[in-house]
Parts: C-alpha cells; sequence; structure tokens
C-alpha cells in the first residue's frame, strides 16, 4: 500500500483547457518535457476544435491536461501532462477516462498515441491501461544533440461501436 494520498478527481472536475489557462499550462509543459510544446501547438489544437481536458488542484490551479484530435472513428491522443508534484496520484487515469467518454460520444473506435521508446514509465502506464503496442514511428522525436527518437504507437479499443453513427 502507497502512503502517498491518492487525489483522483471525479467526473465533474474534469472541465475543457482554454486559452485563459495557457500561461499554467505552459509552466508545467516546460517544466516536464525537455522538448515541450509550444504556445502555438496549444493555440492551434484549440482552435481546431481538438479534445482539451484540464484538471485542477484544491486551490484551483491547473495540474494536468491533454490534448487528443479527432479522426474518422478514432481519437489521437497528442499530449497528456500531469505537473511533477501531481504524478502517480490518478490524475493521468482521470485524464484517459474523461477522453473514452470523448471517444464514446463521438463513435471513435480506437484510441491512438505514441511515446518515446525510453519513456518506459509512461509506456507502463499506458499498458496497465490496456494500451497494446502495434507498431514505430522511426526517428519520431526531438532528442538531445540534434539527434532523433523513435516512437512507440499504441492503441486502445474504446468500445464504442464502429456502426453506432451510421
Amino acid at each position: 500500500m502507497s502512503a502517498q494520498l491518492q487525489f483522483i478527481p471525479p467526473p465533474s472536475q474534469r472541465e475543457p483547457l482554454t486559452l485563459a489557462d495557457l500561461d499554467a499550462v505552459m509552466a508545467i509543459e516546460q517544466g516536464v518535457y525537455p522538448f515541450a510544446w509550444s504556445r502555438g501547438n496549444f493555440i492551434d489544437s484549440l482552435a481546431a476544435g481538438y479534445s482539451a481536458l484540464l484538471l485542477r488542484d484544491p486551490a484551483g490551479q491547473p495540474n494536468a491536461y491533454c490534448v487528443a484530435m479527432p479522426g474518422v472513428q478514432e481519437m489521437h491522443l497528442l499530449n497528456i501532462t500531469v505537473a511533477p508534484a501531481w504524478q502517480h496520484r490518478g490524475l493521468a487515469r482521470a485524464l484517459i477516462d474523461g477522453l473514452l467518454a470523448d471517444c464514446r460520444q463521438a463513435g471513435a473506435v480506437w484510441l491512438w498515441l505514441e511515446v518515446r521508446e525510453s519513456n518506459q514509465r509512461a509506456r507502463e502506464v499506458y499498458r496497465r491501461y490496456g494500451f497494446e503496442q502495434v507498431g514505430w514511428r522511426r526517428s519520431y522525436y526531438p532528442a538531445a544533440a540534434g539527434q532523433r527518437e523513435d516512437a512507440c504507437v499504441m492503441r486502445l479499443a474504446t468500445g464504442a461501436r464502429a456502426d453506432a453513427l451510421e
């Protein structure tokens, strides 16, 4: 049993990520990733109408978020991030739960993602959630010293019926 307190937000605490949240989101993003998304990446995603969910800590400050791009009967998770002080408390699971609800509502049969080959912790989180590895994207991510890193491609069946919207 873990001595660390769990903080798993109820579904009612998931909310849309908005432009007003970008300063806080950018601080988290830049604190977590050496090759962070730019403010423009977030603005473009919101302008395109992508699914973007946000969680807040009890004080009302953003502590986790995700962005996913809808497609034809699928959703593609582009970014999921939890602030370091809030990791290992179920927030990523809460965000994926929210995305799966969005997927089912939209009739998306698959939720797809890429994750760095070196990010074993994230890959294990996704595996435990039920994602399966289905391939690789070679030289997908930027890496140190001008190098590139492979991405592991994973997918999860959402439980939506492919014929539900036909």
